[in-house]
């Protein structure tokens, strides 16, 4: 990788980081024991489809670690693991796609659901206790955490959909000439 390219990968992925940090403080709805229908994840699964898996999940663990600090909700250190670098981390799963509206359909809803899983896991270990009356863990757990990020994905595939399309005439990122190139081959 060349200098350039690394400065400018690395520039993305900040920029990308601290716009997700400032949407996440303006959520449109909070649960009540954590997670919000938010924008944050838009910056993150974009970075993720136009840099790759790697710069992308990066990029959410690194989030994930400012949200820990920012907005801390602990109750045990596996549970902060997936909560937040591994939940955030798993967003980068949209890089294994193409920078495309296909593409970001899939990798919008692999990412979210990647991160689904690990709140899901943490739900079911750690916030059992929090089971409405009746209730298994798991059951708990799926409905709480699609709760929010159900809508929260439904508004990333509206919003990364557009900002694609806009970003077509801009100049692309190497990974997306790599896939140009390789779908004209």
């Amino acid at each position: 990788m060349n200098a350039f390219r690394e400065t400018r990968v690395l520039t993305e992925a900040a920029l990308a980081i601290a716009l997700a940090f400032v949407l996440g403080l303006l959520p449109a709805f909070k649960m009540p024991f954590g997670g919000s229908i938010s924008l944050e994840m838009i910056p993150l699964i974009l970075l993720a489809l136009r840099q790759g898996p790697v710069v992308g999940t990066v990029a959410g663990v690194a989030y994930g670690f400012l949200d820990l600090v920012i907005d801390p909700f602990i109750v045990h250190p596996v549970q902060v693991l997936l909560d937040y670098p591994l939940a955030f981390g798993a967003l980068g799963l949209a890089g294994f796609f193409p920078p495309s509206v296909r593409g970001a359909i899939l990798g919008s809803t692999v990412a979210v659901f990647g991160r689904f899983v690990c709140h899901f896991l943490s739900g079911v270990v750690f916030f059992s206790s929090y089971a409405w009356k009746g209730w298994s863990p798991a059951a708990y757990s799926a409905v709480y955490n699609a709760g929010y990020l159900v809508p929260s994905l439904l508004i990333a595939l509206v919003v990364v959909v557009a900002l694609l399309k806009a970003l077509e005439g801009a100049q692309p990122s190497p990974r997306q000439l790599r896939y140009r190139h390789s779908t004209t081959s």
